[in-house]
Order: structure tokens, then C-alpha cells, then sequence
């Protein structure tokens, strides 16, 4: 349940914009939403949880209506994040910090494009152990620490061969110092910066999700998991050099643009929308491409890892156009760890 003075706001907000009443013939609609996603609302807000709902329910209707008709490569599809206004889903669950202009030019290694560097047409770590099964983040933008973990994840499989999946909660509530600052965002670099001055992460079964940031650090290195030395920084902007760097080191941690409805009412098909820019905001985990036929041509895709549960995209995966212009600035602040 959001906070009141949260939904106070975005209320005045969102009613100035949709002020029409429900549609009764969605009556049945919105009762078995609620009960698949166990909604439940105080008597005052469920008018407008449901107005959300509806416009967002049109929005989707619309665009799919449009794909049918050949506009656009992908579907949109109501999910469990449906009674979220626009505004509301990007304050609580895009909490990526991009990092600033030249903060780690020395003492980081960069990744730059070869053109001798051999790497598979197509790829995915997760058909090879690399990858956890899907998370959860609830409404906690705790994006940064799910990406973090996954390449951690991916580090630790390729080193030891063990899957394990490790604790979010363990960088959310340590790296303060460091300029995290929990639900409400961080750095991706800076979180496994923690990792190396720390000398290690919990595992999830050791330190679990809470969905919000506790005062105490329970960090306990009887029980450290995994560790890295260090972090190497991808050419920013380079599909090419990101190719590369997914293509023979393994999952990456990357950020995009994902404050458009069209992102948070991902399907299916391959992601493009003039509405993505350059100005990322939510962090993922890049574990593969490839490419698909679509209307008797090849289409080249990323393969994403989100942490908006199985209930969002792809079980929980997005199919993003690739080597089209940097699309959703996909390439910008890519990164990976290294031991």
C-alpha cells in the first residue's frame, strides 16, 4: 500500500488529466485482477486504484491494437503493476544512478571495442548456468542491487562452477557510505565497489529481501558467498563493445531509459519505441542476444533480466532491439566485475 501522502498527491495529479467515472462492463475484469495479484484497497483509494487501472488497461488495448496492425514489434499485456500511475512507477521502481563524467577514469579498467575480438553470433548464459531465476524488487527501487547481484552471480558461476544467488539486501543496507541510498536508488559500479572494499556478499539465504532498506548492516564474513577485486567499465554508447563484452565474459550489468508505459506493460516481441531515449533510469542484466525473423527480415535483439518478477514481460525477460542507434541507451553504462 503506498504512503498517503504519496498517493494524496499523485491523485490531484493523475484526476486533472482522467476524470471520467469506471466503466461498470470492466466490473468483472477488475475484481479477478485484484484477486490473481492480491489487491486490496482502503475504501477511499480503490476508486482511483481502478481509474489507474482502467487508463492503463486502455493504453494497452490501444497499442496492441496497433500491433496487430504492423506499427510496432511488440505486445503490451496488463500485469501486476497495473493500479500504478506513470509517475508513481518511476519514483518507485526505476532507481538507477547513472554514474558522473569521468568519475572512475583512473583506476578502472574500460573495455574497448576490437575489431580482432572474435564472439558468438547469438548467446545466452542462461541456457549455460550463469543465471539465477527471476527476482522480485517490489515497490523498492532497488534496480541497482538486483543488476549488481547478477553479475556477481554470473562472476561466481564462471569461477566456481556453483550457482548461488546473493543478497540484495546485503548491498542495500551496507553501501551507504558509498552513496547508495537503498529503495530510493543507486550506483550499480558502487555497489560492487562495496563488494571489493568489504571483501565479500552474503547469500539471499543468508541476508534475504526485505523490499526496504534496513538501519543495521548485517553483513556476517563467516557466510561470504562470492567477492570481486575489481569492475571494468564498457566503451560507453558502443552496442559494439557491449557485443563483445556479453559476448565473452558474461552477463553485464547495464541500465535504460524504462519510464515509458510501453516498458512497464512489456509482453512479448522485440522492444523499440520512439518514446525510449538515451536518458536511462532503471538498472538490468544483460544475458544474451541473438536474432529473429520479423516480417521477412532479421531483427537482432538484446535478452534482458529484469527484477519486476515472472509476471512482467518474457517471464520476466524483454527482448530489446539491438544495433539500432544505442536504443534505450542500452550501451551507456554498462559494466561487469572481475576477480
Amino acid at each position: 500500500m503506498l504512503p498517503v501522502c504519496l498517493l494524496t498527491l499523485t491523485t490531484l495529479v493523475f484526476l486533472k488529466g482522467f476524470c471520467s467515472p469506471v466503466d461498470l462492463t470492466l466490473e468483472g475484469a477488475w475484481k479477478g485482477w485484484k484477486e490473481i495479484h492480491a489487491k486490496d484497497y482502503l475504501e477511499e483509494e480503490e476508486t482511483f486504484r481502478r481509474m489507474v487501472w482502467e487508463k492503463n488497461l486502455w493504453r494497452i488495448e490501444q497499442h496492441n491494437l496497433e500491433a496487430a496492425q504492423g506499427k510496432h514489434s511488440f505486445q503490451l499485456a496488463m500485469n501486476h503493476l497495473g493500479d500504478l500511475t506513470d509517475e508513481e512507477f518511476n519514483q518507485m521502481l526505476n532507481g538507477f544512478h547513472p554514474d558522473r563524467a569521468g568519475q572512475y577514469e583512473k583506476g578502472v579498467a574500460s573495455f574497448q571495442k576490437s575489431a580482432t575480438r572474435e564472439t558468438p553470433k547469438q548467446v545466452d548464459w542462461r541456457t549455460k548456468g550463469y543465471v539465477t531465476p527471476v527476482k522480485d524488487q517490489g515497490h523498492c527501487g532497488a534496480c541497482w542491487a538486483f543488476s549488481a547481484t547478477g553479475a556477481l552471480e554470473g562472476l561466481l558461476f564462471k569461477k566456481t562452477g556453483k550457482l548461488v544467488s546473493l543478497s540484495e539486501q546485503n548491498l542495500m543496507d551496507c553501501s551507504w557510505n558509498l552513496g547508495n541510498e537503498g529503495c530510493h536508488g543507486g550506483y550499480i559500479t558502487q555497489a560492487l565497489e562495496y563488494v571489493r572494499e568489504n571483501g565479500g556478499i552474503n547469500s539471499e539465504h543468508d541476508y534475504p529481501y526485505q523490499e526496504k532498506e534496513e538501519s543495521k548492516c548485517r553483513y556476517n564474513p563467516e557466510t561470504r558467498v562470492a567477492n570481486c577485486t575489481s569492475f571494468v567499465r564498457i566503451q560507453p554508447e558502443s552496442e559494439g563493445a557491449l557485443e563483445q563484452a556479453v559476448g565473452t565474459v558474461g552477463p553485464v550489468s547495464l541500465a535504460v531509459d524504462a519510464r515509458s508505459y510501453q516498458f512497464h506493460f512489456y509482453k512479448s516481441g522485440i522492444f523499440a519505441h520512439n518514446s525510449c531515449s538515451h536518458h536511462v533510469s532503471h538498472a538490468m542484466l544483460a544475458v544474451g542476444y541473438g536474432t529473429a525473423q520479423e516480417g521477412g527480415k532479421a531483427i537482432n535483439y538484446w535478452i534482458l533480466k529484469n527484477s519486476w518478477s515472472e509476471k512482467w514481460g518474457e517471464q520476466g525477460y524483454m527482448r530489446l532491439v539491438k544495433g539500432v542507434d544505442n536504443h534505450c541507451g542500452v550501451a551507456n553504462q554498462a559494466c561487469y566485475p572481475i576477480m
